[in-house]
């Protein structure tokens, strides 16, 4: 069984702080996980942030390379409609630079819509944002490569422009895309990148998915991919039992349906999915074994 480990934080709360991060990547690295994954938001829901400090996700990801070589890093995930593709291209290209082309791009529509979107006067309309970031995704490629790029869509225009450096990762770093299933439009989008981090219906953030739903996408998603033979991950996450035996009942069912990732993630509800304590005694645990 192929399956890999990451670590999945919010980017509010204790880990707004840099060197907070920093430290969880260094730990996380030194537990054996594969991967630490943080949230991208700005106000998160409002009314049950109030009060709490939110930290840029750039720079948070960038202290995490900066103490660390090996893990993997990246947002779980950016709004890629509330961004300039430009200036967000240029933030991927940089972190994949400080790490050495240790990124792993995760994108999606964003939300709350009304709190992260409404609340600075933004488009609120789930189709324009959707084509938006349809339309900044292929942008995004466009400007990692290097290549001067021309672009005249409906949302976006670029007239003869060239970011360098190119992506460390050739031709680009892998990009995930989030999505709800059985909702079949954001999944159909994944199914054309290289990876799909899907959230189900009947199971939030922090409860794992049933393994039927899983398997059930994965039918969907290798249906809807034009280059089967290529790499492509789907993540699943959830809170792992401590005990081997445990885990393996949970998590390897979930692989035999085609996960290929396990994503450690707290409750999202009470305190303890943003603070330091609860979620560095979990990382020192180091990734669910099956021995």
């Amino acid at each position: 069984m192929t399956m890999r480990f990451s670590i999945n934080i919010p980017n509010f709360g204790d880990f707004a702080d840099v060197r907070t991060v920093a430290r969880v990547a260094t730990v996380a690295e030194q537990a054996g996980w594969d991967a630490l994954f943080v949230w991208d938001h700005v106000v998160h829901s409002k009314e049950s942030r109030r009060g709490q400090p939110f930290g840029d996700p750039w720079m948070l990801m960038t202290a995490a390379a900066l103490a660390t070589s090996r893990i993997l890093l990246g947002p779980l995930v950016t709004p890629v409609a509330r961004r300039r593709p430009e200036q967000l291209a240029r933030q991927v290209a940089t972190l994949d630079g400080v790490s050495g082309g240790r990124v792993i791009f995760g994108a999606g529509l964003g939300g709350p819509i009304e709190d992260e979107f409404g609340s600075f006067g933004d488009e609120t309309d789930p189709k324009v944002l959707a084509e938006k970031l349809d339309e900044g995704l292929g942008l995004l490629a466009a400007y990692w490569s290097g290549d001067r790029v021309d672009h005249d869509g409906k949302h976006y225009r670029v007239d003869d422009v060239e970011l360098l450096p190119a992506t460390v990762q050739r031709p680009r770093p892998p990009v995930w895309i989030a999505g709800y299933w059985p909702r079949k439009a954001p999944m159909r989008r994944a199914a054309r990148w290289d990876g799909a981090v899907p959230l189900f219906a009947s199971a939030n953030h922090g409860n794992a998915p049933a393994v039927e739903e899983v398997r059930e996408l994965v039918a969907f998603l290798d249906g809807e991919r034009e280059h089967r033979s290529r790499p492509y991950d789907v993540v699943v996450g959830g809170i792992s039992p401590g005990d081997p035996a445990g885990a393996r009942a949970l998590i390897e069912p979930l692989a035999e349906a085609g996960a290929t990732w396990w994503d450690e993630r707290q409750l999202i509800r009470g305190t303890d999915f943003y603070r330091l304590e609860p979620v560095l005694r979990r990382i020192e645990q180091g990734p669910p074994t099956f021995a």
